[in-house]
């Protein structure tokens, strides 16, 4: 790549940047203070002082939460994982019935797939074109043997942020059910209170807010029956067993912490941004379609469908001149197949295979803005003129 281009990150969905703070908090735990905190002697408690304190940060960021419902995991896949499969396992006895929606995260779709082979059955709710579950459905879905019902909170690709109270409250009302949200996209935007949200498990990762890699965290309400799908120790109450990764845990309180601090001022400077990009692509680009909800959605997610073009080939195109952004599809067994949550809210094949994800985060500037709207504008003009989709559509 020529290096005269400027460098825009717009992929913030995917990964964060570790921040400078998160940083400097966590570099004592690799070398001087390294001992593992299940350790009795001195030396060992100064590493779990170092948990504890992250373990009541994180209680801050998940409002209403204690520290002994934070389960520390390697991050959102584990913990959604941990959620469904420790549900499912400890409550069979009860049901088998598990109801989702079809534009979940991988993490939590895989593992019903992986469930269904094993005797559960799995109600997959549908989605409006906005993206939005209709807590009617989930209503008319409730069985006396349903034991989990897990809807995320903003989908990670189009950004539609979940009815989840009305959501909660039909689950809470009509069943016995446990209430399991991903709120990885959502934390560090939205305000997560566990209480007025009604969840009875809530997934986060440390690297969507600008933590480390390699951590995040499960809440689990006190009462909950749940099994570890993990055997080994006793470290996180038994549930989550394996020696804490404690440099990680460090700077997922550290992340947190600043979360709280900075979310309000940061959530509406990325929005204005991110509405500074809407307007611009709508004006200057002829057939868009924008996906998800246009108002109830994270202030930092754009998605568009550009018709008539190759989503793969305007990301290469863009990404040569330094804008970093993510496609609406998905690579399985080498070929581009259209995402399951474009394909869920309505969108065509074709139509999901042109589409682009602009995520927002602390580095993006108006100038950034400026210079992304240039480049789409200018490449969507000329991957246009030589497409064959273009006839197509």
């Amino acid at each position: 790549m020529n290096n005269q281009y400027r460098k825009v990150y717009l992929d913030h969905a995917a990964t964060t940047p570790v921040r400078t703070e998160v940083l400097e908090e966590m570099m004592p735990y690799f070398q001087e203070f390294f001992a593992n905190p299940m350790s009795v002697h001195h030396f060992g408690q100064k590493s779990a002082e170092a948990v504890d304190l992250a373990r009541g940060r994180a209680t801050k960021l998940l409002a209403g939460s204690t520290t002994d419902e934070i389960i520390f995991t390697s991050g959102a896949t584990e913990s959604n994982n941990l959620a469904i499969y420790g549900i499912c396992f400890a409550n069979s006895d009860y049901g088998k019935h598990i109801i989702t929606s079809r534009i979940e995260h991988h993490a939590v779709l895989e593992v019903c797939h992986h469930l269904e082979k094993l005797g559960y059955e799995v109600t997959y709710l549908p989605v409006d074109r906005c993206g939005l579950v209709n807590p009617d459905d989930v209503r008319k879905s409730l069985r006396k043997d349903t034991i989990l019902v897990s809807v995320m909170h903003a989908n990670n690709e189009i950004g539609s942020i979940q009815p989840i109270e009305e959501i909660s409250r039909v689950v809470k009302e009509n069943s016995k059910a446990y209430f399991h949200t991903d709120a990885v996209q959502s934390v560090g935007y939205l305000d997560v209170d566990i209480n007025k949200m009604g969840v009875d498990l809530l997934s986060i990762s440390a690297h969507k807010f600008y933590g480390p890699k390699g951590v995040g965290a499960l809440y689990v309400r006190k009462g909950t029956k749940i099994n570890p799908f993990i055997r080994g120790g006793g470290q996180e109450g038994g549930v989550r067993p394996g020696t804490h990764n404690v440099p990680g845990i460090v700077g997922l309180g550290k992340a947190a912490e600043l979360v709280i601090t900075d979310k309000l001022k940061e959530s509406s400077r990325v929005l204005s941004l991110r509405d500074k990009l809407n307007s611009g692509i709508e004006k200057g680009i002829e057939d868009v379609i924008f996906n998800g909800h246009p108002l109830q959605r994270l202030p930092n997610n754009a998605n568009f469908a550009f018709l008539g073009i190759d989503g793969e080939a305007l990301l290469t195109a863009i990404s040569e001149q330094g804008i970093y952004v993510s496609t609406g599809s998905a690579c399985s067994s080498g070929e581009v197949e259209p995402s399951h949550v474009l394909l869920g809210i309505g969108i065509k094949p074709e139509f999901a295979r042109g589409s682009l994800r602009f995520s927002l985060g602390r580095m993006t500037n108006e100038e950034d803005i400026e210079y992304t709207l240039l480049i789409l504008e200018k490449e969507v003009r000329r991957l246009r003129e030589i497409s064959p989709l273009r006839r197509r559509v």
